[in-house]
């Protein structure tokens, strides 16, 4: 097997971390194991690669557009790092192998509901331009889920910014937001997201949402709050209670 056809090879097996040492861009061997893939990750500046954590067909659980089918992009890396994050495993981008965004976009395209959501990790950390154009010459909906830490990129019929106190939300998301989601942990999270709420357009949708291990604690003081504060609605995790992904 001569070195071109390795490397062809290479380019269709999962991504490892371990037993790895580093030559630029990739390193394999030869010696009776296993080809792997190393990555020194080199995302291109327009998008055209991606690293892809997961891509499923689902419910969404979520906000202003729970209950409706969507298609889920989840691309790793993220540095805000919230302690109760669910998903901490998308934290690495090295992780998760580099994909093409057509590939994405394509995958996409074979289910019945025109609506993906990109989530992440923290998606904005790439330019999202040439994916969601992809995904909307395919007559796809393109909806965001975002911290709001990077600048906006890509084309969205729908950004929902849940921002984070580990890294605040830029002007440029925040303004542009349909759908201002709030996670609640502690008493004053009510406090904190009323200074959101300041950032957002007066049209942006409210949503307080309970932290999952914190649910039982602080539902009853978010029902109370959005009684007295009608500006705002109640956002559930609702594909966990129907254990759906």
């Amino acid at each position: 097997m001569n070195g071109k056809k390795v490397l062809k090879k290479m380019f269709v097996l999962k991504y490892h971390p371990k037993n790895t040492f580093c030559v630029s861009p990739f390193t394999f061997r030869l010696n009776k194991v296993p080809l792997r893939l190393i990555m020194a990750h080199q995302i291109p500046d327009d998008g055209t690669l991606l690293p892809l954590m997961e891509e499923f067909y689902t419910i969404q659980g979520e906000g202003y557009h729970t209950g409706k089918a969507a298609y889920f992009i989840r691309l790793g890396g993220c540095d805000v790092g919230c302690h109760w994050c669910d998903v901490k495993e998308s934290w690495d981008a090295e992780l998760h192998a580099l994909t093409a965004a057509d590939t994405i976009a394509e995958n996409a395209s074979r289910f019945p509901s025109k609506a993906v959501v990109v989530t992440g990790g923290e998606p904005l950390i790439y330019n999202l331009d040439y994916l969601t154009n992809q995904l909307q010459e395919k007559g796809i909906k393109t909806f965001i889920e975002t911290s709001g830490a990077y600048p906006l990129s890509g084309n969205w019929d729908w950004i929902c910014l849940s921002p984070k106190k580990f890294k605040g939300p830029q002007e440029s998301v925040a303004s542009k937001a349909h759908e201002l989601k709030v996670i609640v942990f502690n008493k004053s999270d009510f406090e904190w997201a009323e200074q959101h709420a300041k950032l957002v357009s007066p049209d942006c949708k409210l949503y307080l949402q309970p932290e999952w291990s914190k649910s039982k604690e602080m539902t009853p003081l978010i029902v109370e709050y959005v009684m007295n504060n009608p500006h705002w609605e109640i956002s559930l995790q609702t594909h966990k209670y129907l254990n759906i992904p």
